[in-house]
């Protein structure tokens, strides 16, 4: 294989250090005209690993006057390099990134002033030649980041400087309060007198042009009162597509690697497409893009998955990457502040259960009102647990965008069941391989169905079938053989659950499932059993019928399982004959 190829920049946030170490990159610098039109302040806020950093690196190499005698070679072969604008290489830009501020939060203002006023020193020593000899050193001396910050906005002022400031992941410092600290910690940070809102005063009268970047835009608004700083650019369909990759970009990237050789013959551009697309794609941040643009895949899970296929000759055995396992802890810790009311309880597992809601997306909102049913669906949106999928006259349809979501929201109801009653995930691991391999379900259905029984006899944690589909789903998707796909549409109907073969990861899979699941009240008759379980069967054996099926089970033998819960206890559960 001709090792002399671009290398997938996976995890790499430098600009500079990926164009000199000549890396595959995917230019997104068509946006900076559209920005400039846009406004002086601008906020936007994406999933985690969107590629935030690496965009906003790119931005400010662009932007800055200490990078003009580089443009050509940094832009070379990119949309500016030949449509340059009249702000280009005209800045002092202060890059800060509140991610590194520090987790001791023991000692937050002192954290917060050294990270701050150490970053000011380095903007001033690396600009010095613009300034008075004298400013140097009277910034350095400076005790605080305020200080140092209005030294800076006066001699620039003076000497007429255009300066430009850059923040990334603007709420990861107050988030990390919010989870640990608690609402009284973070509003002392952020309201009044607090430090942290006293550097905020100074950005917008000292910066002539600022970008702000992060996760959820609780922040701003405690910060600014009433988000008066910036343009909000998050929901706005002329950035829709500025972070993550359309497919036709992911699909230029697999035609390079099939070009100079890094991809085997045998594996496709559209089975890669096809294998990656559920994983990855259909993220929509703008109402009105919805339809009319491509939907986004992940630009960090694409790099993972494709640098692992370049490097090893085959795709990752876990299509989700392990690194961003502390980005959903972060999220679960966030989403429990003030502990989990039944009411939010009961709108994730609607949400498990349909795949989707519908709500509309506060732009904005206070720390204090987080735990309110509507900011809370936001923050779901804004942490990319849930994607715009259509509309509902003023309401948004909000979805599950594919199955790296939707495992994270499996993840997170295992360990809510856990925490009622304990259960050994991990004995699973054999009854999954007898289903599979061997076509022996019922070691796993018996597993999960005490499971059940157990947890829903210790605490409803929402009656009836809700609760049952949840608890499945969660299940059912730990095992490594299947791709679980809840609501599959077979014959006019919908399934509850189809076990889809993992082929491409697990050829020798022999058998695959159809689950249909059935829920009976406690004071159910048994003339109201029978009737629901021969209904049951007739449907499964509609579903078994549909020639789409036929496609997706790659040799594997189909089974029909139904089964019949009554309260929390299983009332029947038993194979059906496809005749």
């Amino acid at each position: 294989m001709n090792n002399d190829f671009k290398r997938i920049p996976y995890g790499i946030s430098d600009f500079k250090q990926v164009r000199k170490e000549n890396k595959y990159l995917v230019d997104k610098t068509m946006y900076f005209e559209r920005m400039e039109r846009a406004g002086n302040f601008l906020f936007l806020v994406r999933p985690r690993r969107f590629g935030k950093s690496l965009f906003l690196n790119m931005l400010e190499a662009y932007y800055d006057i200490n990078e003009k005698d580089n443009f050509q070679e940094l832009f070379k072969g990119m949309y500016v390099a030949e449509h340059p604008t009249e702000n280009r290489n005209l800045y002092q830009v202060l890059h800060l990134d509140f991610s590194l501020v520090g987790s001791d939060l023991d000692h937050l203002e002192e954290n917060f002033n050294r990270y701050c006023g150490g970053e000011v020193d380095t903007f001033i020593e690396s600009y010095q030649r613009f300034y008075e000899p004298h400013i140097v050193p009277r910034i350095l001396n400076e005790k605080n980041a305020v200080g140092k910050l209005n030294q800076v906005r006066m001699a620039a002022k003076k000497q007429g400087h255009r300066l430009y400031l850059v923040v990334d992941e603007y709420d990861n410092f107050t988030n990390n309060i919010l989870n640990v600290k608690g609402q009284k910690a973070y509003h002392d940070l952020t309201h009044g007198t607090g430090f942290y809102r006293d550097v905020f005063k100074v950005f917008k009268p000292m910066f002539d042009r600022i970008i702000m970047l992060g996760v959820a835009p609780i922040t701003l608004d405690d910060l600014t009162s009433g988000y008066n700083i910036a343009l909000n650019m998050t929901i706005d369909s002329r950035f829709n597509q500025m972070l993550g990759f359309s497919e036709e970009d992911v699909r230029q990237m697999i035609r390079y690697y099939k070009e100079v050789g890094a991809i085997k013959p045998e594996v496709t551009e559209d089975s890669i497409i096809a294998d990656i697309k559920p994983w990855y794609d259909n993220y929509c941040f703008a109402k009105d893009s919805f339809g009319r643009e491509p939907s986004m895949f992940n630009s960090d899970m694409v790099c993972y998955y494709m640098s692992t296929l370049i490097d090893t000759g085959r795709k990752p055995e876990e299509m989700v990457d392990p690194n961003t396992k502390t980005d959903y802890k972060k999220l679960r810790n966030l989403i429990e502040i003030g502990n989990m009311t039944e009411e939010r309880r009961q709108t994730i597992y609607d949400i498990v259960h349909t795949g989707y809601t519908y709500a509309t997306i506060n732009s904005y909102f206070p720390a204090e009102s987080i735990t309110d049913e509507d900011n809370f669906v936001s923050l779901l949106f804004y942490y990319g647990m849930l994607t715009i999928r259509g509309t509902l006259g003023a309401m948004l349809k909000l979805g599950i965008p594919n199955n790296n979501v939707r495992k994270q929201y499996y993840d997170y109801l295992i360990q809510a069941f856990q925490q009622i009653h304990p259960i050994a995930v991990s004995q699973l691991n054999i009854p999954f391989y007898q289903a599979a391999l061997e076509g022996n379900w019922r070691p796993m259905m018996d597993y999960i169905l005490k499971a059940y029984h157990d947890t829903t006899a210790v605490r409803q944690l929402i009656e009836g079938e809700r609760n049952l589909q949840g608890f499945m789903n969660a299940f059912l998707s730990l095992a490594p053989y299947y791709l679980v796909a809840p609501e599959m549409e077979f014959s006019h109907g919908y399934c509850d659950f189809f076990l889809l073969p993992n082929y491409t990861v697990y050829p020798m899979v022999a058998h695959s499932y159809i689950l249909e699941l059935k829920y009976l009240k406690t004071d159910a008759t048994d003339a109201e059993a029978e009737k629901q379980w021969t209904e049951a069967i007739a449907q499964i054996k509609t579903y078994a019928t549909d020639h789409k099926l036929q496609s997706m089970l790659h040799g594997t033998k189909l089974h029909l399982i139904v089964v019949q819960i009554k309260g929390y206890n299983v009332a029947k559960r038993e194979e059906i004959d496809e005749r």
